[in-house]
């Protein structure tokens, strides 16, 4: 069905009710908005986040390296960003993009900001020796990480936003990023019929970058279009998703930070091991 056309003015105005839903959480400027310093818990590395699929990249990485016995515990902060926390001068200066995940790494003699998720998980990564191999295998991980980066907005920003978000459903944008979802998803299940995961035979930050987004899209977790998008027929691409969702580390990681669904799964803050067992939101409520 076609829409009524639409003429660009001369020079774009900006809409604050344009948005929808999300309005509040998106302008076409930078820089802090409130002054609002960001809590410092006692462990070396500092996480300010929510438990959208970027940033339970980063929770699933922190909970692989400790369950693989690392020495990276963390605090996880909550940033509420329907609240405008990423707007607060104090996450500003760790993150200029105003964008969750971001950290902050107090481990070394002077404290070192890392945000864009991708960075977070190279430099966890390469800090900690682990989940990125040598050689060869090494530059196909980074293929399909920064595959993940370049790929992810136009399931997120586009696909997601049209199809589940909008404030109305039209078909041209709709079916413009159908298509390219799919072929993404083609691209993944082509390589995933190759390899047991996309680096190679190891387990990486590839598979933790990419399953928040494409495993819970086929496990239809992500904007619940599953069968919109006939993902069922990707099954390599399922395997993956629920090998990896089958791994402890990131069932922890993908409660950190989660503020909907099941009380029982959900983990506002995390600041111990402990705390999935005693400070989810069906023991503590509120």
């Amino acid at each position: 069905m076609a829409q009524d056309s639409y003429t660009p003015p001369d020079v774009w105005t900006w809409n604050k009710e344009s948005g929808g839903r999300f309005a509040s959480i998106n302008r076409p400027i930078a820089g802090p908005t409130h002054d609002k310093e960001l809590p410092v818990g006692e462990h070396p590395f500092q996480l300010y986040s929510l438990a959208t699929p970027n940033g339970v990249k980063v929770t699933v990485m922190f909970e692989e390296l400790l369950a693989a016995g690392h020495d990276a515990e963390y605090d996880a902060w909550l940033i509420k960003i329907g609240d405008g926390d990423q707007f607060g001068s104090g996450f500003v200066e760790v993150n200029p993009n105003s964008k969750i995940p971001a950290l902050m790494d107090r481990s070394g003699p002077e404290p070192v900001r890392v945000f864009e998720s991708a960075s977070i998980l190279l430099h966890l990564a390469e800090k900690f020796d682990a989940f990125l191999p040598k050689g060869a295998a090494r530059t196909e991980t980074l293929n399909w990480l920064f595959w993940l980066q370049g790929s992810a907005p136009y399931l997120g920003g586009g696909f997601g936003h049209f199809y589940r978000y909008a404030p109305e459903r039209w078909e041209y944008p709709i079916d413009r990023f159908t298509m390219e979802v799919k072929r993404q998803l083609d691209v993944l299940d082509r390589r995933l019929g190759e390899s047991e995961y996309l680096g190679g035979s190891e387990y990486s930050i590839a598979d933790m970058a990419t399953w928040p987004w494409y495993g819970g899209l086929v496990k239809n977790v992500v904007y619940e279009a599953a069968t919109f998008l006939e993902a069922d027929g990707y099954t390599n691409v399922l395997r993956w998703a629920e090998a990896v969702g089958k791994r402890p580390g990131v069932q922890r990681g993908r409660m950190v930070n989660k503020v909907s669904g099941d009380p029982a799964t959900q983990l506002h803050e995390r600041h111990a091991a402990s705390d999935f067992e005693t400070r989810t939101q069906d023991k503590i409520g509120g």
